[in-house]
């Protein structure tokens, strides 16, 4: 296997380990952010008001967005799977 495809698969799986979790991510943060926003107008400080508008807001977005993640990623292990079946194959074949 050269260098320069196991460096291009690399970076694949890097980018779309990254566009698969960045909505989970961007709604845990701004749900965070409004959500300390407003302890810190009602000074109320309870655990669990951080935990569960984050818990819920995720939820949602695996509900919505669940299918082509899932779709995303199977795609890019099967292109993987098929790599590594090409690279195994005997070289006169």
């Amino acid at each position: 296997m050269e260098q320069s495809s196991l460096l291009d698969i690399g970076r694949q799986g890097m980018q779309i380990g990254l566009m698969v979790s960045l909505p989970a991510l961007a709604v845990t943060l701004f749900v965070g952010v409004a959500v300390s926003v407003f302890q810190a107008v009602t000074q109320v400080q309870e655990a669990t008001l951080t935990f569960v508008p984050k818990l819920i807001g995720v939820g949602i977005v695996m509900a919505l967005m669940g299918h082509w993640m899932l779709t995303t990623l199977v795609a890019f292990m099967v292109a993987c799977f098929d790599h590594a079946a090409r690279v195994s194959l005997p070289v006169g074949l």
